[in-house]
């Protein structure tokens, strides 16, 4: 059996694919639908006029949603942008009618100005996005879109998506390659009923949907049961009316009256199908599944994002563009019982009520939308529920979206942060501490803490000292939602020890799927004797998303161990995988799994694979190396890794794999180069800081060594093998109060487990 390095196990979580595939569909007569696509329904699908055929209400509204316009086929009446022949941003883009068709110049993938045909149209507001064919059933999304907000706020213009200079063809995100692929990127949440039905043998796309649209069987599930049902005399007999379960229909639910707080409370059985049911498109998430039916749990057919540091902020609050459900997973609302319909309209667009009026559905609006609540002029900008409890940023130029977490404002830590707050961005030349002081004067300070997890998140984040209990402390605290609960479980992977595998394997017994999630993806950093212990029992976990995690973990188990569960959770792991199929990411995903499986020939040939799709993935070649690390092959190693450092110039981690692989051919000189070019590409990274000053002490330059260490601490203080590093090495100079210092802040990292840490030591390699 290959065994690659530890530190790759956690390659898998790091490279999570946001994409949907492809399987063999029943066909009810097909429509061509544009180059390489077809109109197809899957098993049970019947396309949505046959439903509005007897729901015409429901159609009409449904007909001027967003939802109804997500994807069209372009034309006069559904191109909303100015295609008249100027040159629109820079003058490098021109969009233009040649007789009946829209067309736009623009840079291609080889840097010439080529022209493009507009096939289809993604949105209509505040936005609108265009697709141009691109061969091989491959549809792009251009870099330029049409603000379709009035002229008086700015819109009916062109305006670039990537504004910011330095993205050339060849760079993931030019909008030629993969990162702007339709089939992988957008569509299976602008389409109902779609297969991707990508050929990784020919490299094409043969893309297939039910409805070009987000339509009823989207949101509804498949039809067939329901016609059935309803041709046949609608027999009771036949549950839900042959529909996925809505979940909100439960005999006897209902919205209370006020409480003594002026708040309405649901009664009646959890709604969680409502949520699962718009969660597979308003999540960050990848798919596992080939489609997966409406409402049936979110972790059964996705794996849905923590609230990672690149996509939240540390109390919670989003970052990047992450939509709507883990926002709304955190909230007191969503706590309360409270679902997307309450607040959205079913089958139209916009809210149930104006303004404050959707909110005062369940707060007391005598009580709630008064200036004796909100300390702003009635009717003002200020005085929506929204500025404060729901804050916007804006995404791809002009979409300002709402945070869905219904947090009160919290200038002080959101300061301490680095955060956003309502408080501080309308009031920031008075900052943070007039801010605090004003909320607690008007009486809000008691219930304000609210996000109780941010500290320890962002101590877990940084590395920070009591971190660890921290973690352990959210982990526990059942009053802290889920998902925050599953990323502190997650964050314990940088802390292995006794506490934090303590709550590790609690959290895989809890009875919320996320937490569970959490936990596996927490275990990563673990040797083959303890994961065995803890994840075999969790191979048959209800949850498709937690069971095939840790079937991964555990693909380097001995084949007694290899159960039929374990077999059939890494089965559904590949497949899901295998969705993906035409990205690098789930290239090297499977590269890993066939090494550690022990097959280092398709593990050869799949890493190959993802480098040639991408010369500038470092992952997949800091892989491949490290596979032929393991056979001895540390030439073909350097080969790769060099050719790798040309396409990435500005990728650390590959100078620092390099040097690993001139240390091991004894070329320590050259490797010391590597070594500085790593740590100075990326000072986010301690281990290279770490690597770099030990080789500098080993060389005898002792002086920049203990420099470049006492620098890296100060940027990462949480950082215990810097520490180390630096106790040892003062004590070895005869610096002994300086060598106590770093002993102390040592200490303090984890005071109650001493000696915790399951890194090697002896050299670079050991981080």
């Amino acid at each position: 059996m290959q065994r690659l390095h530890p530190a790759l196990r956690f390659i898998v979580v790091i490279f999570a694919v946001f994409l949907a595939g492809g399987v063999a569909l029943e066909s009810t007569g097909t429509t061509d639908a544009g180059e390489g696509i077809a109109r197809m329904h899957p098993p049970g699908y019947v396309g949505q006029e046959r439903c509005v055929a007897c729901h015409e209400p429901q159609g009409r509204d449904w007909a001027g949603s967003s939802h109804a316009k997500s994807l069209q086929v372009a034309s006069p009446s559904t191109l909303l942008a100015g295609f008249g022949g100027a040159a629109a941003v820079g003058g490098d883009f021109v969009a233009f009618m040649r007789q009946s068709s829209a067309l736009a110049r623009l840079e291609d993938a080889s840097g010439k100005q080529a022209e493009f045909p507009i096939a289809f149209t993604i949105g209509v507001f505040p936005l609108q996005q265009y697709l141009v064919p691109f061969g091989n059933g491959r549809y792009q999304a251009l870099p330029f879109a049409w603000d379709s907000r009035p002229a008086s706020e700015g819109g009916q213009r062109w305006f670039s998506l990537y504004p910011e200079a330095g993205i050339k063809p060849g760079d993931a995100l030019h909008w030629t390659s993969r990162n702007q692929t339709w089939n992988s990127m957008c569509a299976d949440c602008h389409s109902t009923g779609l297969r991707k039905n990508y050929d990784i043998a020919t490299r094409t796309y043969s893309t297939t949907w039910s409805d070009i649209n987000v339509a009823c069987e989207a949101c509804h599930g498949a039809g067939a049961s329901h016609v059935a049902w309803a041709e046949s005399g609608r027999p009771a007999a036949i549950p839900h009316k042959g529909l996925a379960p809505e979940g909100s229909g439960a005999r006897g639910a209902y919205w209370g009256d006020f409480d003594e707080r002026g708040i309405r409370r649901f009664v009646g059985p959890a709604r969680h199908r409502e949520v699962d049911r718009c969660a597979p498109c308003h999540a960050r998430r990848r798919a596992l599944t080939d489609g997966w039916a409406s409402g049936q749990p979110l972790l059964d057919s996705h794996s849905p994002a923590l609230l990672d540091d690149t996509l939240y902020f540390a109390d919670g609050q989003f970052r990047d563009e992450v939509f709507e459900v883990g926002s709304f997973l955190q909230s007191r609302m969503a706590h309360a019982g409270v679902v997307c319909t309450d607040c959205h309209s079913a089958h139209g667009d916009g809210l149930k009520a104006e303004g404050n009026g959707v909110c005062a559905q369940c707060h007391d609006a005598s009580r709630f939308d008064t200036s004796s609540h909100h300390r702003h002029t009635q009717g003002s900008e200020a005085a929506r529920c929204v500025t404060c409890h729901m804050p916007g940023r804006t995404y791809m130029g002009v979409h300002v979206r709402h945070d869905h977490s219904f947090r009160l404002p919290a200038p002080a830590r959101a300061a301490a942060l680095g955060s956003s707050d309502p408080c501080l961005t309308c009031h920031a030349e008075r900052g943070a501490d007039w801010s605090e002081e004003a909320l607690n004067r008007w009486g809000g300070g008691g219930h304000r803490t609210g996000s109780k997890f941010a500290k320890a998140l962002d101590a877990g984040r940084k590395r920070l000292p009591g971190a660890e209990k921290l973690l352990v402390e959210t982990v526990s605290d059942p009053g802290n939602p889920p998902i925050a609960r599953a990323t502190a479980l997650s964050l314990l992977a940088r802390f292995p020890g006794a506490p934090a595998l303590a709550a590790l394997r609690k959290g895989l017994a809890d009875s919320e799927p996320f937490v569970r999630l959490g936990a596996v993806r927490g275990l990563a950093p673990y040797p083959p004797a303890t994961l065995s212990e803890l994840l075999f029992p969790v191979v048959g976990d209800p949850a498709r998303a937690v069971r095939i995690e840790a079937a991964r973990l555990l693909a380097s188990a001995s084949p007694a161990e290899r159960s039929e569960p374990f077999r059939s959770a890494l089965k559904e792991w590949v497949e899901a995988e295998q969705l993906a199929s035409e990205r690098p990411e789930s290239a090297l995903n499977l590269g890993v799994l066939w090494a550690e499986l022990g097959d280092a020939e398709k593990a050869e040939a799949t890493l190959r694979f993802a480098i040639e799709e991408d010369p500038s993935f470092t992952a997949g070649a800091i892989t491949l190396a490290d596979l032929y690390r393991a056979e001895g092959r540390n030439g073909e190693a350097e080969r790769v890794l060099r050719k790798s450092a040309a396409s990435a110039p500005g990728a650390g981690d590959v100078r620092y794999a390099l040097a690993l692989t001139l240390i091991r051919q004894g070329r320590r000189a050259e490797a010391r180069v590597e070594l500085e070019r790593a740590a100075a590409l990326s000072p986010e990274e301690p281990r290279f800081d770490y690597a770099y000053g030990l080789a500098l002490w080993e060389d005898g330059d002792r002086a920049r060594a203990m420099a470049v260490l006492r620098e890296a601490s100060r940027r990462h203080p949480g950082d215990r093998l810097l520490l180390e590093a630096l106790v040892s090495f003062a004590r070895e100079s005869g610096r002994t109060e300086e060598a106590a210092d770093h002993a102390r802040s040592l200490a303090q990292l984890a005071p109650d487990n001493p000696g915790s840490r399951t890194e090697q030591k002896a050299g670079p390699e050991g981080r």
